[in-house]
């Protein structure tokens, strides 16, 4: 197969596997004081050292979590807590219109269950932010703002965010910014430190580490009310027994893909304008979505007129190649991407996409497997798609 959706999960690196199967061998859970669980404690801490080094953190600002969702909502939900319960009293939450689900769906349901004014920042039609838009923001809402959440790169379209002018401005105003960096670390340099968030999440599956372990970077001085309540793990901030050999698996995949990030990115990002090119020869009216410029170097998104992207997904499926829809699933019905359609998308055109991904694994030979099968597979969809429309 043509593994074409590492932006979903992209295979542990060897390294990775090696350190999770070694320290999975040993028991001992590191909140024990025996003998066994300091050994696991200071795993977990070489850990936490190592993550803190390679994204310019202290180490006390590694928040370990279950990945990716965990982080998000910890972050989002926990600052709106802690804003609202302060002194401060901050009900406003803001986060830009093309925010993962993790971020979205949590915003949202703090709007629906607990009184947060819900503000979505617009994008450009590459799925940019302004940061115009948000310095109007905060120049009128200050005082009422509890968190801003907007993403380092997007998982779909792969457009990278101007984080760094997004969280100056915020810390201007005294509000707390959140960043999903999910899909950018590992892929282009990340700087925590640098970067001026209050906090930044991360996961391990999307890099070469395990699934289900994962980090919510937070400032030491960044109030966070806890999701999990518990034994007092992680700085109180998040309760549970740590997986210790998931994290030290994540340490190592973070550490080896932060530190060949260069190499990745340059030779990654010509397999991808490869692809581009000749997705292009090939089916000539396909329309490409995202930035140019600021982009992840691994991604390539592709509106398909005429075709139904869950359709194209299972033809390209059969044949041998894996790759993702910018849609949505609810309910068992397809709906159309929210990302597209915050960039200015019809529903046609946001229903017709497919996103390749590149990652440490691929090749040109999965790049010819793709452009041997996509004309076929082009012209099945759209006699498809013809033979369902109403006369």
């Amino acid at each position: 197969m043509a593994y074409l959706d590492h932006a979903a999960t992209t295979p542990m690196l060897a390294e990775a596997l090696d350190a999770y199967t070694t320290a999975a061998r040993d028991v001992g859970n590191p909140s024990s004081l025996h003998a066994a669980g300091r050994c696991a404690r200071r795993l977990v801490e070489e850990s936490r050292e190592r993550i803190a080094a390679a994204l310019n953190a202290r180490p006390s600002e590694v928040v370990f979590t279950s990945g990716g969702t965990e982080s998000d909502n910890l972050a989002t939900k926990g600052i709106f807590w802690a804003q609202r319960s302060a002194s401060l009293n901050r009900t406003r939450v803001i986060a830009s219109a093309v925010e993962h689900h993790a971020v979205l769906d949590a915003v949202d349901w703090l709007g629906t269950h607990e009184g947060a004014t819900v503000d979505i920042l617009p994008v450009d039609e590459t799925g940019a932010v302004d940061p115009d838009a948000l310095a109007d923001r905060l120049d009128r809402y200050r005082d009422e703002i509890a968190v801003v959440s907007v993403q380092w790169a997007n998982n779909e379209v792969g457009t990278i965010q101007p984080i760094h002018e997004l969280a100056r401005l915020t810390a201007e105003a005294g509000v707390p910014f959140h960043t999903d960096a999910v899909q950018a670390v590992g892929q282009i340099p990340v700087d925590f430190a640098a970067s001026g968030a209050a906090a930044m999440t991360l996961t391990g599956h999307k890099l070469g580490g395990p699934v289900g372990v994962g980090a919510l970077l937070l400032g030491r001085d960044v109030p966070c009310t806890p999701l999990l309540h518990g034994g007092g793990q992680e700085r109180d901030v998040r309760s549970g027994t740590l997986d210790t050999a998931g994290i030290a698996a994540f340490a190592v995949a973070v550490e080896m893909s932060v530190k060949s990030q260069q190499d990745y990115a340059a030779r990654v990002s010509a397999l991808r304008d490869d692809l581009i090119t000749r997705v292009r020869q090939v089916v000539p009216d396909a329309v490409y979505n995202g930035a140019t410029a600021d982009r992840l170097p691994g991604n390539a998104h592709f509106s398909f007129p005429g075709c139904e992207g869950d359709a194209l997904l299972l033809l390209l499926d059969a044949a041998g190649v894996a790759c993702s829809t910018g849609s949505a699933c609810s309910a068992g019905v397809a709906q159309p991407s929210h990302v597209l359609i915050a960039m200015g998308a019809d529903d046609d055109r946001a229903r017709s996409s497919l996103r390749f991904t590149l990652g440490h694994t691929s090749t040109i030979e999965e790049v010819d497997q793709l452009l041997a099968a996509l004309p076929g597979t082009v012209e099945r969809a759209r006699r498809a798609t013809a033979w369902k429309t109403p006369r």
